[in-house]
């Protein structure tokens, strides 16, 4: 992801409001450093958030933010479309944001909201905190939120050097949203 921001955005050089929800430790230090943001993490438990929230009723306004995270979030939520509509709602007209989850090598999303036991989860979802199990629709599933999905295979952009140097997988697509229309129904 850092290497996506430094390469395929202005995210270390424009002026950006940002929100990062359940932000990764990794980031938190050296994106509060960034002179240029306007820096703000959510989450719904934990300590490392200056904002506590719930991601189905973001508290804040339509328009807000320029810039959205949402890593490794929707695979525990209970509406994941509900989640993504909010996302879209509190970006600016010309916001985007990064919304990565794993995605599995099935056809279509396996969720079922009658399984609640912590094993059958894990046996089904691979965790046990997790709702559903993302497979091959998971772009066009984020689109009905009303955001604009594109798939980016940004290591496939990159110099085998470069790989090699920061230890990439072989294949991540990088989900890069953009403000869209409000949802449908």
């Amino acid at each position: 992801m850092w290497l996506f921001l430094q390469r395929q955005t202005g995210f270390f050089s424009e002026p950006l409001k940002v929100l990062h929800i359940a932000p990764e430790h990794c980031f938190i230090e050296r994106f509060e450093r960034l002179p240029n943001l306007e820096y703000v993490t959510a989450d719904l438990e934990s300590p490392l958030a200056k904002v506590k929230m719930d991601i189905h009723k973001i508290p804040f306004g339509n328009e807000t933010f320029d810039v959205v995270f949402c890593n490794h979030v929707l695979e525990h939520v209970s509406n994941d479309i509900q989640a993504c509509s909010e996302i879209n709602r509190v970006l600016k007209p010309t916001g985007w944001g990064i919304i990565q989850s794993p995605v599995y090598d099935l056809a279509a999303t396996l969720e079922d909201p009658s399984i609640t036991d912590p094993a059958e989860r894990e046996r089904v979802f691979g965790q046990r905190d997790h709702v559903r199990k993302y497979g091959q629709d998971y772009a066009r599933r984020l689109t009905r939120s009303g955001l604009q999905v594109d798939e980016v295979d940004f290591i496939s952009t990159l110099p085998a050097e470069i790989i090699a140097l920061h230890a990439l997988p072989s294949r991540e697509i990088i989900y890069f949203c953009k403000k869209g229309l409000e949802a449908a129904g």
